[in-house]
């Protein structure tokens, strides 16, 4: 049977040579304005811990006024992480010791060493992105059932979640994330570990410098609880419920990046991966990341044209672009089961179900 042109694939570096010469040079040139970016966002998180540092000393009726500020500070930790996330691809800037220590405090909030992030988002995950070998996928129906795969069964957005275990899980889903791949490559370090979606090694210097970077994080966090006096109020209101706030938000692009995706054997960002349509205020806020299709196709261009590279994409790839609104993306989400039957079809726990990848093109935004 003959393979449609939407249906074949096409490797990520076909596109980028077809692309490349159609984006100005400029593109391609770090923006140093990003590290402000993420330094103003630290700010923002010192100055509400400052606050909270004082909530034992408010009326009991007014605690409420710091609902907002902890919004904001939630906010600031997706943009710690969107920030980190483009200056680790190279597009901010090229000096390796000031990417080490400005990677290493953007990336604190969310107990993420970065050279565990170089192994499982740079090399892994956009070299075999949604194949077999990828340790962001979903799980496989026939992998074991273990823990790592129980937790996100209950946890993540899909046809049978629970409302509660839902609203749990989208505040700590990141951190189960990191619990997997640290645990993986501290205790282990091997390619049969079978709690997380694909296994993957690292060096052994690469292995003590995530150890390494991994104890800074816990002084760094201990260090807030600290100043915070590990008082109950202010460690609910200024820790853990900003940090709460940011991974949901954070989880919310990361479950529709891929999640609703056909596996695929080659590197197809316009098959495996998926862009969304939010309010201009988010993207300018998040840094673009809503362009999640255009980032796999130019990991290392600055994220202001990743716009534009949409806009090449509806010109050259209308058929394929996987570009939906995110309030299409999520009911999606939460109308599929969350496991791999087979690289075209989703199933649940039981394997029961079968409900086709495909579903997606019927949301698919023209």
């Amino acid at each position: 049977m003959e393979v449609s042109n939407a249906q074949k694939l096409i490797r990520q570096a076909e596109y980028a040579k077809k692309l490349r010469p159609l984006l100005p040079a400029e593109a391609f040139i770090p923006d140093a304005s990003k590290l402000v970016i993420l330094s103003i966002n630290w700010a923002i998180l010192i100055l509400g811990w400052a606050i909270a540092s004082y909530l034992d000393r408010w009326n009991l009726y007014f605690l409420w006024l710091y609902l907002p500020l902890a919004v904001v500070m939630g906010n600031s930790v997706i943009v710690l992480l969107f920030s980190s996330h483009d200056l680790m691809h190279g597009s901010v800037i090229k000096n390796s010791p000031i990417v080490k220590i400005m990677s290493l405090l953007g990336l604190a909030m969310l107990w993420m060493p970065p050279t565990l992030w170089k192994a499982v988002h740079n090399r892994k995950h956009h070299n075999k992105t949604n194949s077999l070998a990828d340790p962001d996928r979903n799980y496989l129906y026939q992998q074991p059932k273990t823990w790592g795969k129980w937790i996100q069964d209950v946890c993540v957005p899909s046809a049978e979640v629970n409302p509660i275990s839902l609203i749990v899980g989208m505040a700590t889903a990141w951190g189960t994330h990191n619990l997997r791949n640290l645990t993986s490559v501290l205790l282990f370090n091997r390619e049969s570990v079978s709690f997380v979606p694909a296994a993957f090694t690292v060096k052994t210097k690469e292995r003590w410098l995530i150890a390494g970077e991994l104890f800074v994080i816990v002084i760094i966090h201990l260090s807030i609880l600290t100043y915070l006096q590990f008082n109950f109020l202010k460690i609910v209101l200024g820790y853990f419920l900003p940090i709460g706030i940011g991974y949901a938000g954070a989880i919310f692009y990361i479950y529709t990046n891929h999640m609703l995706c056909k596996m695929t054997s080659v590197n197809d960002p316009l098959i495996n991966s998926i862009s969304l349509r939010v309010p201009k205020i988010v993207d300018k806020l998040h840094l673009n990341f809503s362009y999640h299709t255009e980032h796999h196709i130019f990991p290392g261009i600055n994220s202001d044209y990743y716009p534009l590279v949409q806009e090449l994409l509806k010109i050259h790839y209308p058929e394929r672009l996987n570009l939906l609104d995110a309030k299409d993306a999520w009911n999606l989400l939460m109308q599929t089961p969350r496991h791999y039957k087979n690289e075209d079809t989703f199933t649940d726990w039981s394997g029961e179900k079968s409900v086709p990848c495909a579903i997606i093109e019927n949301y698919k935004i023209k």
